[in-house]
């Protein structure tokens, strides 16, 4: 079973929850539809890992920021990277197929520590630097569907267990990526640094 990291401690997670095209700007940039609700997918325990793989010259990352649901309500605030296959996925978008083997493959949950979030909700931004340069970035107010709103959807017709993940969406920026980049990715509440995590990619 993969676990992530929260308070030193390794916690077992059943699921990873995705909300996708939470962003206006990323929306546009991939050409898509600004959707009616909100879009949510899975991805399984098999996905998260605290390594970052070269997996093809088609893979895309999606910096975002993650939380960490205990009782039922957001206990912690990580990093993380949304891997996708795009030549896939845009093959199964356009027969009107699922998205697992685009979005739900090993290792493309890739996931920071995760710290408790005692800062006000409402304050937290993003950051990812691929090689030294700004790529990503992302906060509360840019975010279409709020922290509160993605767990009552979610709720709706899914339990949350314990230490389940929502990933929150990615903002505009996204690209794919070479063995050897550097990636830093960091959370913010204002201007103070929650979390921070670099990986080199393998």
């Amino acid at each position: 079973m993969k676990t992530i990291i929260y308070e030193n401690q390794k916690l077992e997670v059943s699921k990873v929850v995705c909300i996708g095209r939470n962003y206006v700007e990323h929306i546009e940039e991939l050409g898509n539809e600004i959707p009616s609700s909100m879009v949510v997918f899975n991805k399984p325990n098999s996905a998260i890992s605290d390594t970052l793989y070269y997996v093809s010259e088609h893979c895309r990352f999606e910096g975002e920021i993650c939380f960490l649901i205990q009782n039922n309500k957001i206990e912690a605030v990580g990093f993380g990277l949304d891997l996708t296959h795009i030549d896939m996925q845009n093959h199964l978008k356009a027969k009107g197929l699922p998205w697992e083997r685009a979005k739900a493959f090993d290792n493309s949950a890739v996931l920071s520590e995760f710290v408790p979030l005692n800062a006000d909700i409402r304050t937290l931004e993003m950051k990812l630097f691929i090689n030294n340069k700004l790529v990503q970035f992302a906060n509360y107010d840019l975010m279409m569907y709020k922290p509160d709103t993605m767990l009552l959807e979610i709720q709706s017709f899914m339990t949350l267990e314990d230490n389940d993940i929502i990933m929150s969406g990615t903002p505009k920026g996204v690209g794919t990526y070479s063995s050897g980049d550097s990636f830093i990715g960091q959370v913010y509440s204002g201007h103070t640094l929650l979390i921070e995590k670099e990986w080199l990619v393998v």
